[in-house]
C-alpha cells in the first residue's frame, strides 16, 4: 500500500473554511486563513482548522495554535485567543456560561477560558497534575511536536454542566469534572462526541459511528461504515467531523491517510485494504438502513485534510431545492508537492 511521507504538522499552507451545496455539488471558498508567525512554530508550520463549533451566528475555529470567533455567513471575526499553553489544539466549543474549551492535545490537556483569554481551569485528561510533564515557562506554540502523546483528546463537549472529552488512546469519553462518569467506546480510538437529541454520536478514527445514550452512558449501537457501500475494501480515510441531522442520518468526514512516522497513529489500518484509499470526502450515511446516501470528493475544491461539518444557511451563490442542505466544511489544502 502506497501512503504519503510528510507530517500533516508541515504539509498545509491555508486553513480553508468551504460552503457545499450536497444538491448540485457546488462549492465556494468562504474563507481562507494564515496563521500570523508568531503563534506558528516555523515557516514551515502547517495552517489547518481543526474541529469547530457553530452556535447560533457564531462559528468558535482553532488552528493548531490559536481560537478564532467567526460571526456567520459573513465570517467576520469577531474574538480571538492564542495561549502560550496552546500546542495541536483539536477542537474549541462555547461553554454554558459563556466560556470556551478546548481540547489541547499536545499537552494531553483541556483548558477552559473566557473570550478575553483568561484561563478558568485545566484539566490533565489522565487525571494527573496539568503540569507535571510540562513547563508553564515554555511557549508550545513555538514546539512542532510534543508526540508521542499519553493520552491524545480529541473533542470536548458539556452534558449538563459537566464537562466530557473523547480520549484517542484509551479508547472512550470521560467526564473531567466528575471523574466516575466514563463512556467507553472499545472498538477504536474515538475523534468527535457529538450531544445530539438522547444520544452522543462518536466517531472512531478507523470509521465507526458509535451511539452512546447520554443518560445511562452505554453504548447503544456501532456500526462500521467501511462495510457499508465498499465491496472493495477501499481505505476510507481518517474518520472525523460529523453532523447529524437526526436520528439515523448524519455527514461524516474522512481525510486521505498519509503515511506518518508515529506508527501507533495508523496501526487501525487493516491489511486487507487494496490501493491508497479515498480521497477526502464527506458521505452521507442513514445508520438505520446501513446504507451511505450521498459522498462528495472535497480534493476537488481544494480541500485536502478534513476535521469539521457544520450547517449552513442558504446562501444565494449556492441555489438549492428546499430538500436539500446547505454545508460549511472546514480544515486546510495544501500547495506543496505531496
Amino acid at each position: 500500500m502506497l501512503l504519503r511521507t510528510e507530517e500533516e504538522y508541515r504539509l498545509y499552507d491555508s486553513a480553508l473554511i468551504l460552503q457545499v451545496n450536497p444538491e448540485v455539488e457546488e462549492s465556494r471558498i468562504c474563507l481562507e486563513y494564515k496563521s500570523p508567525p508568531e503563534v506558528r512554530a516555523s515557516d514551515e508550520a502547517s495552517i489547518v482548522f481543526k474541529a469547530g463549533t457553530l452556535s447560533g451566528r457564531n462559528l468558535y475555529a482553532c488552528t493548531s495554535t490559536e481560537v478564532l470567533v467567526l460571526q456567520v455567513p459573513e465570517f467576520k471575526r469577531i474574538g480571538y485567543v492564542s495561549l502560550p499553553c496552546f500546542n495541536d489544539l483539536h477542537h474549541v466549543a462555547p461553554t454554558h456560561d459563556g466560556n470556551l474549551l478546548v481540547a489541547n492535545t499536545g499537552l494531553d490537556m483541556v483548558v477552559k477560558f473566557t473570550l478575553e483569554g483568561k484561563v478558568l481551569a485545566e484539566w490533565d485528561v489522565l487525571g494527573e497534575d496539568p503540569w507535571s510533564r510540562f513547563s508553564r515557562a515554555v511557549d508550545y506554540r513555538k514546539v512542532e511536536s510534543t508526540k508521542p502523546h499519553r493520552s491524545h483528546p480529541n473533542f470536548v463537549f458539556e452534558l449538563g454542566h459537566d464537562v466530557w472529552v473523547t480520549r484517542l488512546s484509551q479508547r472512550d469519553a470521560v467526564c473531567l469534572t466528575n471523574p466516575e462518569k466514563r463512556i467507553s467506546i472499545g472498538v477504536q480510538g474515538p475523534h468527535d462526541g457529538v450531544a445530539f437529541g438522547k444520544h452522543v454520536y462518536f466517531t472512531t478514527v478507523d470509521g465507526h459511528i458509535v451511539t452512546a445514550n447520554r443518560d445511562s452512558l452505554k453504548v447503544e449501537q456501532i456500526v462500521d461504515l467501511n462495510v457499508i457501500d465498499n465491496e472493495r475494501s477501499v481505505l476510507l480515510g481518517w474518520c472525523r467531523g460529523l453532523l447529524p441531522l437526526d436520528e439515523r442520518r448524519l455527514w461524516v468526514g474522512f481525510t486521505r491517510v498519509r503515511k506518518t512516522k508515529f506508527r501507533e497513529n495508523v496501526l487501525w489500518i487493516k491489511h486487507g485494504f487494496r490501493e491508497t484509499g479515498k480521497p477526502t470526502h464527506i458521505a452521507l450515511y442513514d445508520l438505520a438502513a446501513k446504507r451511505c446516501l450521498q459522498e462528495i470528493d472535497l480534493e476537488q475544491y481544494g480541500l485536502n485534510v478534513l476535521f469539521g461539518i457544520y450547517p449552513a444557511e442558504l446562501e444565494p451563490a449556492l441555489e438549492r431545492t428546499p430538500s436539500a442542505g446547505v454545508l460549511h466544511t472546514a480544515s486546510s489544502r495544501s500547495q506543496r508537492p505531496q
